[in-house]
């Protein structure tokens, strides 16, 4: 992972890490419409990065990651921090998405990126 860069993983990658770490959380940052029209990854949490009425950026989005984790994303030097992966439809929110992660001091950031 680059320093301010999420790390992109295969869909089967992002699996692997889900089943493989207790502590990985996948945060589906779609909108609400198509989190719950298009459908969602099973055990997905939904906090949108860009959502309706506004399609604004999410103010919260960085709060309430804090928040899922339960101060998961805080590490120490030496100690782990809970792996994020983000998913949306492209790949391109969730880029946006964890690089403002990233810049708020989390560690552990991936994105479902295919390409």
């Amino acid at each position: 992972m680059t320093d301010k860069l999420p790390r992109g993983l295969a869909p089967q990658q992002a699996q692997s890490m889900l089943a493989d770490d207790a502590r990985a959380v996948l945060v589906d940052i779609r909108s609400s419409m198509e989190f719950l029209f298009v459908g969602h990854p099973k055990g997905a949490v939904h906090i949108p990065w860009i959502d309706e009425p506004d399609w604004t950026v999410n103010p919260d989005f960085v709060t309430d990651i804090r928040k899922l984790l339960l101060g998961g994303a805080v590490c120490t030097p030496d100690g782990p921090c809970a792996p994020v992966v983000l998913i949306c439809r492209s790949g391109k929110r969730s880029l946006e998405a964890g690089k403002t992660l990233i810049e708020n001091g989390f560690r552990s950031v991936f994105h479902v990126d295919e390409g």
